[in-house]
């Protein structure tokens, strides 16, 4: 029975060791298939721990030799795992192109580049994007659609959020510019850019205490930026969490889990099957036929 896969994923052959390596590696729903890829994410965390405790000074001092060798292990099979995906399809070059093939490629070629750039080894912490492939094992594919409507809510959204964006950076101007005049620079505020980043830090709360106010006035403001930095947090929130309550009315709507019911009011469509009143106006709803 053929598999009904992309073309690049096509085994290049219908029997004979390629067909067998193709149902192992690229399969996630038979025991050899998922036993390889629970092998494979192993070796990736491995790995990565290994690239991990190899940035640490006190083990690199100690360890250095062990973890350079173990990391042109995991080197080493990780590339002939490569070259096995690339052999067992039709297409190799689509697979080398595509999201997977490119992690895999970028997965092993920082070791390589080690030996012409020192130092270009921490890249392959990038192994950990590999352990995407557990949303496959797991099954958890269904939720790339949920992921979807929040990326698609956040980009409905955009326009409200830029027009936040704006006068969150007038008001960061602003200040700045207040500030370079009020406290100077005998008091860190060298230039209106200077200004600009402590009215940033003031407004995100995040208190960094570079650079502080030292007059009463200065810090009258800095008071008045405080409160104004607590109001503006909550409002992309608002805006996102309204358009993705909408996001989530409307799938609902189209999985059947809401009726048609018009507001004799307002007109508004759209409600639970339970709903008595209009979400809208709270007007009496019609009676749910059937």
């Amino acid at each position: 029975m053929r598999l009904l896969l992309d073309p690049q994923l096509n085994p290049a052959a219908e029997s004979g060791w390629r067909r067998r390596w193709f149902d192992i590696i690229h399969r996630h729903d038979t025991p050899p298939s998922r036993n390889f890829d629970l092998l494979l994410i192993a070796l990736i965390l491995a790995s990565v721990l290994v690239i991990m405790g190899d940035s640490v000074p006190r083990f690199h001092a100690r360890w250095s030799s062990w973890l350079y060798g173990l990391e042109w292990i995991f080197t080493v099979l990780f590339t002939i795992e490569y070259g096995l995906r690339l052999a067992v399809v039709r297409r190799p070059w689509r697979y080398a192109l595509s999201s997977w093939g490119l992690i895999d490629l970028l997965s092993i070629l920082p070791t390589y580049l080690s030996l012409l750039i020192p130092g270009s080894q921490s890249l392959l912490v990038v192994r950990v994007l590999r352990m995407l492939r557990l949303f496959r094992i797991l099954k958890l594919t269904q939720y790339v659609e949920e992921g979807g409507m929040l990326v698609g809510a956040l980009w409905r959204s955009r326009r409200k959020i830029f027009v936040f964006i704006s006068a969150v950076l007038t008001v960061v101007v602003i200040f700045g510019a207040l500030m370079y005049v009020v406290e100077g620079p005998e008091h860190g505020f060298t230039s209106i850019p200077t200004g600009m980043y402590w009215a940033i830090v003031t407004m995100a709360t995040v208190g960094f205490g570079d650079i502080a106010p030292g007059t009463p006035l200065g810090r009258f403001i800095a008071s008045v930026l405080i409160l104004i930095g607590y109001s503006v947090i909550a409002v992309p929130t608002g805006i996102y969490t309204a358009e993705l309550a909408s996001s989530l009315r409307e799938a609902s709507h189209e999985r059947g889990h809401l009726d048609r019911r018009g507001c004799p009011q307002c007109g508004l469509e759209g409600h639970d099957p339970e709903a008595l009143f209009c979400r809208n106006c709270g007007h009496h709803l019609p009676t749910p036929m059937g």
